[in-house]
């Protein structure tokens, strides 16, 4: 996939509600690892949070709705396939919810960015039968970028769709959370 290219969902495959997102990632040799911490945000049509229990990460594991789940932390990214999962389940996530961008963060940022990850990624999994439906690699490098948007399950028609996003922010989770309306104290 490719940054702004989406992935039909439920209108091809009606019965589905239960999607799990892995985000992976590596280190190139010579690199000491460091902890990046995948995050959920549950936006409105207006592009904002109704307040901060709708941002699911290690802090906040679900949403009032029990919709989108954090399945824990990976602090070093080591080990092959995902890194952090989240899970999704469509049929529960709120009617005024259009959709639920996928972040990566990296944590205690100082002198880490993204440009020191090799091989990142965001991927779909349909929950009852294991199938890839969609799969997203980074491109580019992204130094001084300490917050990574993946992609994000929108609502369509009715229907829900899965767009790559590929969007670095400097200043990590508090600037993400800010673009979509939550101040941080």
């Amino acid at each position: 996939m490719t940054p702004g290219a989406n992935v039909p969902l439920t209108a091809e495959r009606p019965g589905l509600s239960l999607v799990r997102i892995g985000l992976g990632w590596n280190f190139p040799e010579g690199t000491v690892p460091f902890d990046l911490d995948a995050s959920a945000l549950l936006v409105q049509p207006n592009g904002k949070l109704r307040g901060d229990e709708e941002l699911v990460f290690y802090n906040n594991p679900s949403d009032p709705a029990l919709s989108v789940h954090y399945g824990g932390d990976n602090t070093d990214g080591a080990g092959e396939g995902d890194d952090e999962r989240l899970t999704v389940r469509l049929d529960r996530v709120p009617a005024e919810i259009s959709k639920v961008v996928i972040c990566a963060t990296i944590h205690d940022a100082e002198d880490k960015h993204f440009g020191l990850v090799d091989g990142a990624y965001i991927r779909l999994q349909n929950l009852e039968d294991g199938e890839e439906l969609a799969r997203f690699e980074l491109q580019r490098d992204f130094d001084e970028v300490t917050a990574m948007l993946f992609g994000e399950l929108y609502r369509h028609n009715g229907a829900w769709k899965f767009r790559a996003l590929g969007m670095g922010f400097k200043g990590g989770l508090e600037a993400v959370v800010t673009n979509f309306g939550v101040q941080v104290s």
